[in-house]
């Protein structure tokens, strides 16, 4: 079969199916390009998920009738820079830069757009499966006035095949939904109002300047349970910043659907920041729990490449390196400044789970109110005639009624089934998990010993020599210094092997083969021995609850104090190595509550 050129119409429809994936994708670019417009206020509206109806309406810049009729052709864009008579792709400080957004949309369905400057006229061009018509004069806003606005109907008409491939409509309105809301957490000095099928799901206002307005933006998207339970993350490392909020170990979901990542406020999907976040918080959740927080990478535009993927949700960076150590760094220095502070919904939660019960008597008792409580009172004493009376293993300390500033946990009071601590705080009451407690004060200890001394290594009486590909054992040798530092020592062994001297004396018997290859895999994906240290990080953490406090022993004032007085002063003492909860604080004002007594 010969050789021919498609055509423009078929090629457009082809990109399209990269581009314009789905409705949401269409609204991403659309609201992208209001952005790009310097857009104060954008307003959104979709129905039937998208496929019958997509509406952008911005008070964006505006254009002109000539750019109107360049921004519907492919590759024609305003947005990317030039730099000695050539087009800059390394120095992109835009959402949008491609020049493909409308044309992909408007080779795949019906697609009108109406812009005025605040100098010109309002003129619409239309486009019909890539079919145009226009630029025409259009009664679009007033004279004075600039925006845009783009209506997109019958999304996907020139190519039915993908309409079967679309979700039901309540699918596509959550990505839509999802879409507008990274978007907005992006932008705090940007409106935000979305409409799906004639109901107003979101109305986002402008949040004042852009840090502390963006914590009311986060709150209002995230809940504001988020904004009780995060802290402030705000860094700088050779030019790079971040800064933006992240959840308390406590705060976890089952999944990364609070997890939003931004680079020059641009919303990505990058395994690099996704791995970053889980090493960061891989000492305080279970592998099954996922923290939530927003994080916002600012870089020089030269030193990430953003033209990765048409979506532009995947970026690289020139020292992918220098990127995961700022969070990593940033998010551990971050949750050691938390100190001992655990998720207000833990006392939520707590409060939630006690049930106020009343007395039931029926008539037919014929009890009066001033003697209600007799039966019970006989019941009582039945069981306790017959040595069968529920004993509660509380012991009440006798100690200072004074609550020193610096002592936020109070001053232990009991102590209850041999189990949890009960203190006393200036408002409120502590109950403390003291097995969980102690474990998470014995785990830091070892990682800080860990962190001073080194780890000690164990010989191996026969060398172990693992085979790889010659381009594995060049990147694990390349790391022989860092690996030596946790206990593994390593040298290559001919162009295909690596051999194994020494290993970390606390993983015991080790699988040594497996251990190189996952290495190897690990350091090719993301540069970084994670294997390693994820496993003795594990395997102080077995050591730290075998050395801890184990709940069935009882524990005097003084010693009940002393842990109270070590958490306070330990980080990340609020959880265990889990992240599930070592105390719950509950205030005075709740408990009267709960016995009606506010």
């Amino acid at each position: 079969m010969a050789i021919r050129r498609l055509s423009e119409g078929t090629v457009n429809r082809i990109a399209a199916g990269e581009v314009v994936e789905r409705p949401a994708a269409a609204v991403k670019e659309l609201i992208e390009n209001a952005l790009d417009a310097g857009a104060t206020r954008i307003t959104i509206a979709a129905s039937a998920g998208g496929a019958d109806l997509i509406l952008v309406e911005d008070n964006g810049s505006g254009m002109e009738e000539g750019d109107l009729s360049l921004a519907i052709l492919r590759h024609a864009t305003s947005k990317l820079p030039q730099r000695n008579g050539e087009d800059d792709l390394s120095h992109i400080e835009t959402l949008g830069f491609r020049g493909e957004a409308l044309p992909s949309i408007g080779a795949v369905a019906h697609l009108s757009i109406a812009s005025r400057t605040a100098s010109g006229d309002a003129r619409e061009i239309k486009v019909d499966g890539g079919k145009l018509s226009g630029p025409a004069p259009t009664g679009f806003r007033s004279a004075g006035q600039h925006g845009t606005r783009v209506e997109v109907r019958e999304l996907f008409y020139a190519t039915p095949a993908r309409l079967k491939f679309l979700k039901s409509s309540r699918s596509e309105d959550l990505a839509t939904t999802d879409i507008v809301k990274r978007l907005a957490m992006a932008r705090p000095d940007v409106a935000f109002d979305l409409t799906l099928d004639g109901r107003r799901t979101l109305d986002l206002p402008v949040d004042g300047d852009l840090f502390e307005g963006r914590l009311n933006r986060l709150a209002r998207i995230m809940g504001r349970d988020f904004s009780d339970n995060a802290v402030k993350v705000d860094a700088v490392r050779e030019g790079v910043s971040l800064s933006g909020y992240a959840g308390l170990p406590t705060y976890n979901r089952a999944n990364a659907q609070m997890q939003f990542l931004f680079v020059n406020g641009r919303p990505v999907r990058d395994k690099l920041l996704i791995g970053a976040v889980r090493g960061a918080y891989a000492d305080f959740l279970a592998r099954d729990r996922h923290p939530a927080l927003a994080l916002f990478v600012e870089c020089d535009p030269a030193f990430v490449d953003v033209n990765v993927h048409p979506a532009k949700t995947e970026v690289r960076f020139r020292d992918a390196g220098l990127v995961r150590g700022l969070i990593v760094g940033a998010l551990k220095h971050t949750l050691a400044q938390a100190g001992h502070r655990a998720s207000t919904t833990v006392a939520g939660a707590t409060l939630a789970s006690f049930q106020r019960q009343q007395p039931d008597f029926s008539p037919a008792q014929n009890v009066s109110q001033d003697n209600w409580g007799a039966p019970a009172m006989r019941e009582g004493a039945s069981l306790f005639a017959s040595g069968t009376a529920p004993i509660l293993s509380a012991r009440v300390e006798e100690s200072p009624r004074d609550f020193p500033a610096d002592t936020p946990l109070g001053v232990a009071r009991a102590q209850l089934h041999e189990t949890y601590v009960i203190a006393q705080t200036a408002d409120g009451i502590v109950i403390v998990d003291q097995h969980a407690a102690h474990e998470r004060l014995v785990y830091e200890r070892m990682k800080k010993a860990l962190a001073n001394g080194g780890v000690k290594r164990q010989p191996l009486l026969i060398p172990e020599v693992v085979d790889l590909d010659p381009s594995e054992v060049s990147r694990v040798a390349s790391r022989a210094g860092e690996l030596a530092e946790l206990g593994l020592v390593i040298e290559a062994f001919g162009p295909d092997a690596i051999m194994v001297r020494e290993v970390p004396a606390m993983l015991g018997k080790l699988d040594v083969k497996g251990l190189i290859r996952d290495l190897a895999d690990e350091i090719a994906e993301s540069g970084n021995a994670l294997s390693l240290k994820e496993r003795l990080e594990e395997v102080s953490g077995t050591l730290a609850c075998h050395m801890s406090v184990r709940a069935g022993r009882r524990l005097n004032a003084e010693e009940m104090n002393a842990l109270l007085r070590e958490m306070e002063a330990t980080p990340h003492s609020g959880q265990c190595n889990h992240g599930r909860p070592t105390y719950v604080e509950l205030k005075l004002s709740d408990i009267e509550r709960l016995f009606g007594r506010r």
